[in-house]
């Protein structure tokens, strides 16, 4: 699929930079939102409609907070492949909705570390779900455009709106690169710290 209309989206992120701009944007040309937490009740005191993650999932938040996306609901809306009938047919057999943009960014381990925590306290920093849905939605970039940092968010805006909410093969594959290089820059921060620490 080389031009993909934009109809779905799931956001959750920890800076919120532009979100609300964003956000507004993309409901304003008829982009359903998804959300979790913080964000949906930011987006919420915005003005904005916002379907919560747990309405998806049929599921609450669990673990304060551990688990949230991690469902079916979410990674089978993530992963399908747009192109793949067996795909399109398992979600309309399991009433999945496809998402066609994720904006994730990941909890802030290296401001964690900064602030002095001790071990366990960091190890709660250690973001499990947002790694979980980037990588998911990097490596189906055919068939959806995952965002991992807000400076992105001006240059997709321009795309969408000069080709009528679609978005290109080209840009997707952009992303999906940058989003794999933040997910590798990540893992070998939590890496370096966990091996740097006496049991």
């Amino acid at each position: 699929m080389d031009l993909l209309p934009i109809k779905r989206a799931l956001l959750s992120a920890t800076d919120k930079t532009g979100l609300v701009e964003f956000a507004t944007f993309l409901s304003e040309n008829g982009v359903e939102l998804v959300s979790t937490g913080g964000t949906a009740r930011m987006l919420k005191e915005a003005g904005l409609k916002v379907t919560p993650v747990s309405d998806v999932t049929g599921f609450p938040e669990i673990l304060g907070g551990r688990v949230k996306t991690l469902n079916p609901y979410i990674h089978g809306g993530i992963l399908a492949d747009k192109d793949n009938p067996e795909h399109l047919a398992t979600l309309k057999e399991h009433e999945i909705a496809a998402f066609d943009l994720i904006v994730v960014n990941l909890y802030n381990f290296e401001d964690a570390v900064a602030r002095g925590l001790d071990l366990r306290g960091a190890v709660e920093e250690i973001d499990i779900g947002g790694p979980c849905m980037l990588r998911a939605s990097a490596k189906n970039f055919h068939s959806i455009l995952v965002l991992p940092d807000p400076s992105e968010y001006d240059a997709v805006q321009k795309e969408l709106a000069e080709n009528d909410m679609r978005v290109g093969l080209a840009l997707r594959r952009d992303m999906a690169v940058k989003t794999f290089a933040r997910t590798s820059k990540y893992d070998a921060m939590i890496t370096e710290y966990l091996a740097s620490k006496d049991i």
